[in-house]
């Protein structure tokens, strides 16, 4: 039996955007459209959007406007989550953030990938690889999470660091690419 392309898509593998991935991200767009012109008083509507639009929604999440993601379906979040200001989240893959984690604003979430040689890409082909984000983790305002990117429990991602690697429990990293440090300047 043949994949879909959305079936490849899910699973990892390379697929190329078709009409049924292009039905589905218009839908998402309409969503996040609907979800950020609610103001954030309006919490029981806010909620109810977001338990429709995600693949999980956590108790006592918080996401301020300017929200942005391709499908919705494949984010994940634990309790308490807070995304702040103008979070993107390209989830072609799975994406899991982990209860009590804080995200500051203008964090990009990347599980969205291109082959490397330049005849595939120029076959329009994709890719995707999950994101993991433990529970208490706190992301700076502006950080970048590349795809494939495992971040561990109790890690601080430094404001504007490009995460190209995972991040063991309890460690600190920022910078460009981010790295390890015993604490930030």
């Amino acid at each position: 039996m043949t994949k879909t392309e959305k079936q490849k898509m899910l699973a990892g593998e390379l697929y190329r955007v078709d009409d049924e991935l292009i039905a589905d991200l218009v839908a998402c767009s309409r969503w996040t459209l609907a979800l950020n012109a609610l103001s954030i008083d309006r919490a029981d509507e806010r909620d109810a959007l977001l338990r429709a639009g995600l693949g999980r929604l956590g108790k006592d999440c918080f996401i301020r406007p300017g929200f942005q993601c391709d499908y919705g379906y494949n984010i994940f979040l634990g309790d308490g989550v807070a995304l702040n200001f103008n979070c993107v989240i390209l989830d072609v893959a799975r994406v899991e953030i982990g209860s009590g984690t804080q995200v500051g604003p203008n964090v990009q979430i990347y599980t969205a990938d291109h082959p490397r040689d330049a005849e595939s890409r120029a076959q329009h082909l994709e890719s995707g690889r999950p994101v993991r984000i433990g529970e208490n983790v706190w992301i700076g305002g502006g950080a970048i999470i590349l795809p494939g990117v495992v971040v561990g429990n109790d890690a601080i991602i430094g404001a504007g660091s490009v995460v190209t690697r995972n991040v063991p429990d309890g460690a600190t990293v920022f910078g460009n690419p981010a790295r390890p440090r015993a604490h930030a300047p």
